[in-house]
């Protein structure tokens, strides 16, 4: 709940420090004192709109801070630990506006952005401001009153994340039809080019092959010839050869190496020598024997060649990357394919997607019914209290998949009102004048309010076109919410202002060329003397206080 409110330089405040207590609260005073400020300067604590405008004059900037009691708060109390905030049992919200417009958001000292104090805000308190029973007579707060009075948050959850994933398939779909018969284009072409290649089936290195042995063939005679002769020098010439003239230098070698040990490393090597040009040499008949032309082998090859260069010119790559592009074709062919696959099964899967947005559909909309039934029950028992006896009221709830499907169901929710017996059912903007739509908003807003779990709630001149006897059962009805939570009420009418358990006045006063509001809490004189105002005005009267004291009520 609000415990302490602070504000500085906002409007016409120059100085305000409010302690506010659990139950019910009013908020009294003069046409233009002001009555609404704090609860404006609360909503900037919550995350509305900062304006340069709300700086009071000659001041740097205007500072709200708010402070809460979240020790039986579960979801503020979460929400502050999932964002780190958590402070004990403490939250203080705070707003700086400067004079030029630019604010400043804190959370327990932290710099927030103003979504969070929003988000936040949620958690802590609820505003229902003096024309919100004007978005009754909008469909879509319609439908929202019946799933706020039904607390059905898991259900509206699960049907928005249902539709999101037939919409999602649904978009796909219509996406892939687009795309069908450039895809179709392009998948020919590539079907063409791998199966080309297929047939080609040039191996990773075999053209690097493929160009080594082609030019073997093509110089195998020059080959054949000076392979033949280097035999002959190597060690097959009868007159001088290299063999003859190692296997000599071997023999004096060693006859030295009796006369001079220094000499084994040069014996060493050159006996190493005459053993590698004796290898050599046999290979080297070896590699001359199987350098037969073999014509056949050349055109198969010639003709290969000749393939993979007219395939690499017509992919503008290198015969070597031909075996690369070819993997690279077939993988965007089969990603074409499994796209074609994924075309063909879409259907299937959004007739699933939509059968299951359906099941969950149906399920809120149950939910919806059971709620709209209960909710009209308790709206038409509560606004005979307020002086409309013969009234009826009623949610009327229509279920159609193929008309209101979105993400919010399968449903339109109607408020009928009859005002008078006999008349039909009709629609509450056709029917309901302004203080009859007055008091309707206000039993919403009080069976609404009970129904959820903002611990703080505020109204904001609710009662509005509301008198006589009619305003005594607002006040009650409060004063029996304010049993449940912290309610806080500014109003004009001394009915519902001496049904709080404790009451607030602001005052408005002139000095020198400066505008200053005040608000201050009211002991029980004090209390008296201010509805005995509200009753008779500025002259107050023995019968005036009289009438004052029936009207305070006391537990």
């Amino acid at each position: 709940m609000l415990t302490q409110l602070s504000v500085q330089n906002f409007a016409i405040v120059r100085f305000l420090e409010l302690d506010l207590n659990q139950g019910m609260t009013t908020i009294t005073g003069e046409t233009g004192a002001g009555k609404s400020i704090a609860i404006d300067a609360l909503g900037l604590c919550l995350g509305n709109r900062a304006e340069a405008s709300m700086v009071r004059q000659e001041a740097d900037k205007a500072e709200i801070s708010a402070q809460f009691d979240v020790s039986n708060n579960q979801r503020a109390q979460l929400w502050l630990q999932q964002n780190e905030l958590l402070s004990d049992d403490e939250c203080i919200l705070r707003r700086v506006v400067t004079k030029e417009g630019r604010s400043k958001a804190y959370i327990n000292g932290t710099a927030v952005p103003l979504a969070q104090l929003k988000s936040l805000g949620q958690y802590l308190v609820s505003i229902h401001g003096q024309h919100a029973h004007q978005l009754l007579l909008k469909p879509n707060q319609q439908l929202s009153i019946v799933d706020q009075y039904a607390a059905h948050p898991q259900l509206i959850g699960d049907v928005k994340q249902a539709y999101q994933g037939w919409k999602a398939l649904c978009n796909e779909l219509e996406l892939a039809e687009q795309q069908q018969k450039e895809l179709a284009a392009q998948r020919q072409l590539l079907d063409y080019q791998v199966k080309e290649l297929d047939a080609f089936s040039l191996q990773e290195g075999e053209y690097q092959d493929i160009e080594q042995q082609h030019q073997c063939l093509s110089h195998s005679t020059e080959l054949q010839q000076s392979s033949h002769q280097l035999t002959q020098l190597l060690g097959h010439d009868d007159q001088v050869n290299v063999m003859d003239m190692l296997s000599q230098a071997c023999k004096t070698t060693s006859q030295l190496l009796e006369l001079d040990p220094k000499l084994e490393t040069i014996n060493n090597l050159l006996h190493d020598a005459q053993i590698q040009v004796e290898e050599a040499t046999q290979q080297l008949g070896q590699y001359s024997e199987q350098l037969d032309y073999d014509p056949e082998l050349f055109a198969e090859l010639e003709e290969r060649m000749s393939l993979a260069l007219e395939l690499a010119r017509k992919h503008h790559t290198s015969p070597e990357q031909l075996p690369a592009l070819h993997q690279d074709l077939l993988a965007q062919l089969t990603q074409l394919s499994q796209q074609s696959e994924r075309f063909e099964h879409l259907a299937d899967e959004i007739e699933s997607a939509w059968q299951h947005y359906l099941n969950k559909a149906n399920k809120l909309s149950k939910s919806r019914e059971r709620a709209a039934n209960s909710l009209s029950k308790q709206i038409t028992k509560e606004i005979h209290k307020l002086s409309m006896a013969k009234a009826q009221c009623e949610f009327s709830l229509q279920s159609d998949a193929q008309q209101f499907t979105n993400a919010n169901g399968i449903d339109r929710v109607e408020l009928l009102v009859r005002t008078n017996p006999g008349q039909p059912m009709q629609a509450i903007e056709k029917v309901a004048s302004g203080g009859e739509l007055s008091r309707i908003g206000l039993a919403i807003q009080v069976i609404c309010s009970a129904s959820i779990l903002t611990p703080t709630l505020i109204f904001d001149e609710v009662d509005v076109g509301i008198s006589g006897p009619t305003a005594a059962v607002v006040g009650g009805m409060l004063r029996q919410l304010g049993k449940q939570c912290q309610v806080m009420c500014v109003t004009h009418l001394p009915q519902v202002a001496g049904h709080g358990h404790q009451q607030m006045l602001v005052s408005k006063q002139q000095k020198k060329n400066e505008t200053i509001t005040n608000m201050q809490t009211l002991n029980g004189k004090q209390r008296l003397e201010e509805l005995a105002r509200l009753l008779a005005g500025d002259a107050i009267t023995p019968s005036a206080l009289a009438n004052a004291q029936e009207l305070l009520i006391e537990d």
